[in-house]
């Protein structure tokens, strides 16, 4: 049984990985000549250049000298972008959710905050290079199931082993927030008062656990003579220590517009850091996250309005709403396991919330440095700076619009393979097609 375990487990990784061999280090600097450089902090540069050499952009302005050492390529007419940044995703914990095997996204148990993605996450799946060919160069990889689900970790989109993909680990620990809806048909399964006494069960729970992990963490800094070792280590209450303290935000996942305001009074209540993630009704509650300084994930514009009596636009506009109501926010795609191919549709995302009143600029920036400052990683990826990591890519048009491609792309300034299986397949049907005399 353990012979035909293992060989399942050898031909499905066969199957599903990805054949690409990641970049090397950047070796040589490599100029971009007049291109249109869409810096997002300092707006649009027409026909600069701009010079990266050891994966850190050293250089932007017009008319850079060549030197005999550098790799320089020619991008007029063409847009250089920041890598886009995923904020929400299963990307490489699940491959195909209907199978089994390649899904690792969900642990057993309902409180596992000890859970690091970067340690399942899969650098061989074939959905990078397709998720990298639209200009998605940054993936916050997030464990899902229970209420605390673990911490996610910020992924580039190539490399040999997950040690080398970690962009940055931890960016947080994410919760599911209990639901605070009450069905009061007398034929649901649940009964009224079962459903308030279930609710208030799970909200106690989690102020028990944060009250356990400040406990803990006094034991540990009491022990004689400082040393850990001396009180038994709790991995979880371990683990959510950075959280607890307000060195590393709660991502508290949380749609309606009861769970917002809830999320958001426990986290006064505990002195907690949060990001409220999904958000789908935080237009009705904006005072409040403005009022705490509490950021929003958006997690997907492409989809159909919650209620029967919504406006068909309610999801469409909710980005517009929260940047005139002064909300800070970023854009995701929907973060479950079945999007997790769809991460690519990022840019048609903010695209979408731009035909709907958000300004082009902060939709652009809604998918880069937004989401870098919700991650904390700003100082490093979002824009193109000097001083920065030079990820970046090159497109032949306007990255929010659905006809543009992306030639090519840099992480950390190495110079990364831009095949992928859709390519593959297309290249392959248009031969077919040919030998069946149906193309020219």
């Amino acid at each position: 049984m353990r012979t035909i375990i293992i060989t399942l487990l050898i031909a499905f990784s066969m199957i599903f990985a990805s054949d690409q061999i990641p970049a090397p280090a950047q070796k040589k600097p490599i100029l971009i000549q007049n291109g249109t450089l869409h810096t997002v902090s300092q707006g649009v540069l027409e026909q600069t250049d701009i010079l990266f050499d050891k994966g850190i952009i050293t250089r932007m302005a017009k008319s850079i000298d060549p030197g005999p050492e550098m790799v320089v390529i020619d991008a007029h007419g063409k847009h250089i972008y920041p890598g886009l940044i995923a904020s929400i995703s299963t990307l490489g914990l699940v491959e195909v959710s209907a199978v089994r095997a390649t899904v690792d996204y969900n642990e057993v148990g309902g409180n596992t905050p000890e859970v690091r993605a970067n340690a399942s996450y899969n650098p061989d799946s074939e959905l990078i290079p397709i998720t990298r060919s639209n200009g998605v160069l940054f993936v916050n990889t997030t464990p899902s199931g229970g209420v605390i689900t673990g911490q996610s970790s910020l992924m580039a989109m190539d490399g040999w082993t997950w040690e080398d993909a970690t962009a940055n680990h931890p960016t947080a620990l994410h919760i599911n927030w209990p639901n605070m809806r009450i069905n009061p048909n007398p034929d649901f399964k649940t009964s009224v008062k079962d459903q308030e006494a279930n609710r208030l069960k799970a909200l106690k729970e989690l102020d028990v656990l944060i009250d356990r992990v400040r406990h803990y963490q006094t034991m540990m800094d009491n022990s004689p003579n400082k040393r850990p070792h001396d009180v038994a280590h709790d991995l979880r209450l371990e683990a959510m220590i950075p959280y607890v303290n307000g060195e590393k935000p709660f991502f508290v996942h949380a749609f309606d517009a009861r769970q917002i305001e809830a999320a958001v009074l426990w986290s006064i209540k505990q002195d907690l850091k949060i990001v409220i993630v999904g958000g789908w009704d935080a237009w009705r509650v904006t005072q409040i996250l403005v009022d705490n300084q509490i950021p929003v994930i958006v997690e997907g514009i492409l989809r159909l309005p919650r209620r029967r009596n919504s406006d068909y636009r309610e999801a469409y506009a909710l980005p517009a709403r929260l940047h005139e109501a002064g909300v800070s926010f970023c854009i995701s795609t929907a973060g479950n396991a079945f999007q997790a191919p769809h991460v690519r549709d990022l840019p048609n995302h903010a695209a979408m919330a731009a035909a709907f009143g958000l300004p082009l600029d902060v939709a652009l920036r809604s998918i880069t440095l937004s989401a870098a400052e919700i991650l904390g990683v700003a100082d490093r990826i979002g824009s193109l700076d000097v001083g920065k990591e030079a990820s970046l890519f090159i497109a032949d048009g306007d990255i929010l619009e659905i006809t543009s491609h992306v030639e090519q792309a840099f992480i950390f300034g190495s110079t990364t393979d831009m095949n992928d299986r859709h390519k593959t397949l297309y290249r392959k049907y248009q031969k077919k097609y040919r030998q069946l005399g149906i193309l020219k």
